[in-house]
């Protein structure tokens, strides 16, 4: 039979049959925890001499096959095999067998711990190490960090070698400061990341984001916690807060918070909550997906999430393959961080910062009404909504909140016959010079402008565009823009293009777009009723790259939209591909 021969890391999982082809070692330890041993190379690495050591994942090892090979290859003929499981004996059951009855039939010293914090007696007695030394690596295992990956490894030595037994391990803080913020009058960014992560020292997307956040003028306080559900992390977390309240949170854990009847450590500061992933997939299998993130990394850091209101963001890093490490014959799995997803989210992050800040005299607000299908007998049709008289309110309300607001038209009807003599066909009431049009279109990536130009040609055939400007469905008030939103095309059947993931936007609805962010400058848009069609444009279905529509129109904006309540489905698209945050509104009554 031929087998695979890798020295790669596992990312995306898998139980082929593989030969990992390492040479024996007088140390070997296994796990499923990439960070565990990324901690452990990075150790032996400054340790220099010493027993030699061996390092593999679990994961590579679901094969009876691959399972027989490592034994008989390397396991048989080392000192100390050191195995963390996940799950217990049953997580790894023939591994489990194989390698206790090489350890008992050659004397080899066998650790079997839990991979969590938990004792397990079970393990212990599958193990050829006395329980006391098997609790003392176990502690060094748990408590995490680069001094416990030295003080294991200074263990192990002391086990075969009897060199000086090392100290104990030292417990590194289930929570506390990573990252301290100056305390000055910045907007405060608070970026919260689990402990694993410092843990195996894979830290780099978190630097990332503090040095992008920093950049664009917020101050960045990153607090690592074991986990939202945690007493002594949510203590940590209100100390960390002390004196100082955040304008803005990234959050970096997993899972729904508040759910069960629990309370959210997050919630309560009157500020945005960003929902930020480290993906556990690879950048490849990210980039090669219609949908963006695997299943596991969409149910834990998207789906669930939103069950604890947080804004969905980006994946800003991915597993990847570091070099081999030769000395452990291991290729180490680590977070490597996108520089252009930190960037969108740090952009993000400063914009609803920057929102929370300004004043209501200074901030500039867009309305997008929806035109579905295109034409002027559905202009503002929101679901189960009264568009017009809503945003008439909303008008009314923002006024008195101290926004600068002028000709507010008296009722809904007035504000349609505003629109509709706001359309391009009738001259419109703004507009974006064709040369501004050119600078912003250049700057997109080039799939996006290949595709734009293959649909729908050049930017002066657009329907909107007329007299060397693109002339636009909008009507201002003061700071605040009333738009109509742009068709996905012209020349098609609306109906059946509204939701076509394949159809790429017109010059036209970019140029919209455009005039919204860079020339009227909008710190937030609010989609009003159910529902646009920019949350149906061509691109993943979650954790959005630079090439994706939504992101291509709409940018870094915080998004506001109110939604009908008995419609998630569609409203989690919204959500999911523009960061909007839904506003749910009742279902009209029956009378």
């Amino acid at each position: 039979m031929h087998l695979l021969a890798t020295t790669s890391g596992i990312v995306d999982g898998g139980a082929e049959a593989i030969d990992l082809n390492q040479s024996p070692g007088d140390i070997v330890v296994l796990s499923a925890a990439d960070s565990e041993l990324a901690a452990l190379a990075r150790a032996h690495s400054v340790d220099g001499g010493g027993p030699s050591l061996r390092l593999a994942n679990l994961l590579q090892l679901q094969h009876p096959l691959s399972v027989d090979l490592h034994v008989e290859k390397t396991l048989r003929h080392a000192q100390l095999v050191v195995i963390r499981l996940l799950g217990g004996a049953s997580y790894w059951s023939y591994g489990l067998d194989q390698v206790e009855e090489a350890a008992r039939e050659r004397g080899i010293l066998l650790a079997a711990l839990p991979g969590d914090a938990n004792a397990d007696p079970e393990l212990v007695r599958r193990s050829t190490l006395e329980p006391r030394h098997c609790e003392r690596l176990r502690q060094y295992l748990v408590a995490g960090g680069a001094a416990n990956a030295t003080g294991f490894l200074a263990y192990c030595r002391h086990l075969l070698d009897r060199t000086p037994e090392p100290p104990p391990a030292a417990a590194l803080a289930r929570a506390g400061i990573y990252r301290d913020a100056v305390r000055d009058d910045r907007p405060l960014a608070l970026i919260v990341f689990y402990r694993s992560v410092l843990e195996g020292s894979q830290t780099e997307p978190i630097d990332a984001m503090i040095t992008a956040l920093e950049a664009r003028g917020l101050a960045a306080l990153a607090v690592h916690v074991a986990s939202l559900k945690d007493a002594e992390s949510c203590a940590a977390l209100a100390t960390a807060l002390e004196g100082r309240a955040p304008d803005v949170i990234l959050n970096a854990t997993s899972f729904a918070v508040a759910t069960g009847g629990g309370g959210d450590p997050l919630a309560g500061h009157d500020c945005p909550v960003l929902q930020v992933v480290l993906a556990g997939s690879s950048e490849a299998a990210w980039q090669a997906s219609a949908q963006g993130i695997g299943p596991r990394d969409l149910a834990m850091n998207v789906v669930l999430p939103e069950l604890d209101g947080r804004i969905m963001s980006r994946a800003i890093s991915f597993k990847a393959d570091a070099s081999r490490d030769e000395a452990t014959q291991c290729s180490i799995v680590t977070y490597r961080a996108v520089p252009d997803r930190v960037a969108f989210v740090a952009d993000l992050a400063a914009n609803w910062a920057r929102l929370r800040r300004l004043s209501a005299t200074a901030r500039k607000v867009a309305i997008v009404l929806a035109n579905y299908p295109t034409r002027d007998g559905h202009i503002a049709n929101g679901v189960g909504y009264d568009t017009p008289a809503s945003t008439i309110a909303i008008l009314a309300a923002m006024t008195q909140a101290g926004y600068l607001v002028d000709n507010v038209p008296a009722d809904g009807n007035a504000l349609i016959e505003s629109l509709q003599s706001a359309r391009p066909s009738r001259g419109g009431c703004a507009a974006l010079a064709l040369a501004d049009y050119h600078r912003h279109f250049d700057a997109l990536p080039e799939a996006a402008r290949q595709a734009v130009s293959t649909r729908w040609g050049r930017p002066e055939d657009d329907p909107f565009c007329a007299g060397g400007a693109f002339r636009l469905p909008v009507r201002l008030h003061g700071h605040v823009a009333v738009a109509i939103q742009p068709s996905r095309g012209y020349d098609i059947d609306p109906n059946a293009t509204y939701h076509d993931p394949a159809l790429v936007p017109p010059h036209g609805y970019l140029a919209f777009h455009f005039w919204l962010r860079h020339q009227f400058g909008a710190h937030a848009v609010i989609h009003n009723g159910k529902h646009g069609n920019l949350e149906w444009l061509p691109g993943k279905a979650h954790a959005l790259t630079d090439a994706c529509f939504p992101e291509i129109a709409l940018g870094p904006l915080p998004q506001i939209y109110p939604f009908i309540v008995n419609d998630p489905g569609e409203g989690s698209q919204a959500k999911r591909r523009t960061s909007a945050v839904i506003v749910d509104h009742l279902t009209p009554p029956l009378t």
